[in-house]
């Protein structure tokens, strides 16, 4: 029975990689991985594996950070360090898309330990799996394929490499320790868990206030003080990385905050909450898509999240979308859905096991609807990809745009339609093309099909046809994709290169972005 359930571990820990990898090597495939986020990763991971701080060219120069300004003054992400010995191996941006898929698989084995707990009658002093109830040998093979093809996990492949990847293995591993009794264990993995992003101190002081009362329920004087002391840490942890730590490595003080519609900054805010409590439900459910989200977060789950204490960790998460004025944090196509579901699974599988010990049949029920509703979402959000054919191949303007990128020599200057950046970013000081001409030795832009970040289709053109009138030659055209090269140094209208008193500009967001939860 032992062996049977590491082949069951070894099984879905395979599906969940292959099917990550897929759906992220279908997007490189499709060219659909971009210069902004891929790209960006790809050259800070590519610093630190030249023992460099994490710098980006495609992030400062676009959004004109002064030079040499480290991507750890923009968030707070050590944890990426990590990866650097793979660019030994293999340097190539691909590589992340490798181990964001190896990352999320590494949680099928923690996920099914979680059901373990969960459905075990003395809960973690379970029986060993050679006594292992039959219930609890099923709870964990439905929670670990569920996991594994969990439609957040899917969507965050689809788009890439981001910070996440980490954020959900250190996740599940705090909780399952927490589940363990295994205090000592369960803070190690709290303290990793905040050098994945800023904010997941908040995650982590949620998680102290839960354990606490947990622990205190069962007698554990260990477990209350270590929940305590990360109910306290937690937090203090985000605050000092946010007012402190990323003002020193150079960011912009209230560069990220999005929160305008409750205060122009954070002590405006606080103010405006306190003295107007219901702005908050106000900003909460406007636009009607912000309801939305957390509509379907949840219905995926059939809403067993909300029958557990450990859904407190995804409060903060969830609140710093919906308060959020930023539209790119209200659609569940992006990756910030898989921050949630490591919290989001543990309290579904804590909800069913007390469900299954008091009342059985309430527990088919409702373990039947989840998994059905997981299981939709898996295929409509990721897995349908599989069976369309058009999603495996890129556009003709984006394949010539990879043709054209093999023309540019190494070592280049090159500014890059966003959506070749990465095909670039490893044997070139590569930026994207953006409103800004920044006198690149070679410049490759579509002119037939908008890109981001430019507004306009007509602003594409204007660019390559003003480029072509000082001083750039065209080497290389097809399907509406261009290659200029700068043959002569002659003055360009508007041309900026950010310099030490750059000042950080933020992006305007398209009206369209945030208008549904699907929209790709």
């Amino acid at each position: 029975m032992a062996s049977l359930s590491r082949r069951h571990d070894v099984l879905l820990t395979l599906l969940c990689f292959v099917v990550c990898c897929g759906i992220g090597f279908q997007s490189w495939t499709a060219m659909r991985l971009t210069g902004f986020d891929l790209g960006i990763f790809d050259q800070a991971v590519r610093a630190y594996a030249h023992f460099e701080l994490p710098r980006s060219p495609i992030k400062n120069v676009h959004h004109e950070f002064p030079p040499g300004f480290s991507l750890l003054g923009d968030h707070f992400t050590p944890a990426l360090a990590l990866l650097a010995p793979l660019y030994w191996l293999w340097d190539d941006p691909r590589v992340l898309v490798l181990a964001q898929a190896a990352l999320f698989a590494a949680g099928v084995p923690v996920v099914r330990r979680i059901a373990r707990h969960c459905f075990a009658p003395a809960g973690p002093q379970a029986p060993a799996p050679l006594t292992e109830p039959l219930a609890v040998r099923r709870a964990a093979d439905l929670a670990g394929l569920v996991y594994a093809l969990g439609w957040p996990l899917l969507n965050s492949s689809y788009n890439g490499f981001h910070e996440v990847a980490f954020a959900v293995p250190f996740t599940l591993l705090m909780l399952e320790r927490g589940l363990a009794h295994r205090y000592g264990a369960a803070a190690c993995w709290a303290l990793l868990l905040c050098t994945a992003k800023e904010d997941m101190g908040l995650v982590v002081g949620a998680f102290g206030l839960v354990l606490a009362a947990r622990a205190h329920r069962a007698g554990h004087g260990g477990g209350r003080a270590t929940g305590i002391a990360l109910a306290l840490g937690g937090p203090l942890v985000s605050a000092a990385v946010i007012g402190w730590f990323l003002p020193v490595m150079g960011g912009p003080d209230g560069y990220y905050w999005s929160y305008g519609s409750l205060g122009a900054d954070p002590g405006a805010a606080l103010t405006h909450v306190l003295s107007s409590p219901w702005v908050l439900l106000q900003v909460a459910v406007t636009p009607l898509v912000k309801v939305g989200m957390p509509a379907w977060i949840l219905g995926t789950l059939a809403l067993l999240p909300l029958g557990s204490p450990t859904f407190l960790l995804a409060v903060p998460l969830l609140a710093e979308r919906v308060l959020s004025d930023n539209p790119n944090h209200w659609p569940v196509i992006n990756h910030y859905d898989a921050f949630l579901w490591p919290i989001l699974l543990t309290a579904a599988l804590e909800t069913l096991g007390r469900l299954h010990g008091k009342h059985p049949r309430l527990f088919r029920r409702w373990a039947v609807t989840g998994t059905a509703l997981a299981s939709t979402a898996a295929v409509a959000l990721g897995l349908v990809l599989f069976v369309q054919p058009g999603a495996w191949r890129a556009p003709d303007d984006r394949r010539a745009l990879a043709d054209a990128a093999e023309l540019i020599p190494d070592g280049a200057t090159v500014e890059a339609d966003n959506a070749v950046a990465p095909r670039l970013t490893a044997r070139t000081r590569v930026v994207i093309a953006d409103a800004t001409p920044r006198g690149a030795d070679w410049v490759l832009l579509r002119v037939e099909g908008r890109t981001f970040p430019f507004t306009s289709l007509e602003e594409q053109q204007l660019r390559v046809a003003m480029l072509l009138d000082h001083g750039y030659t065209r080497v290389w055209q097809r399907d509406g994709s261009v290659l200029l090269q700068r043959t002569r140094r002659v003055p360009i209208p508007g041309m900026r290169v950010p310099g030490p008193d750059s000042t950080p500009v933020r992006e305007a967001v398209p009206r369209d972005v945030g208008a549904s939860l699907f929209r790709r």
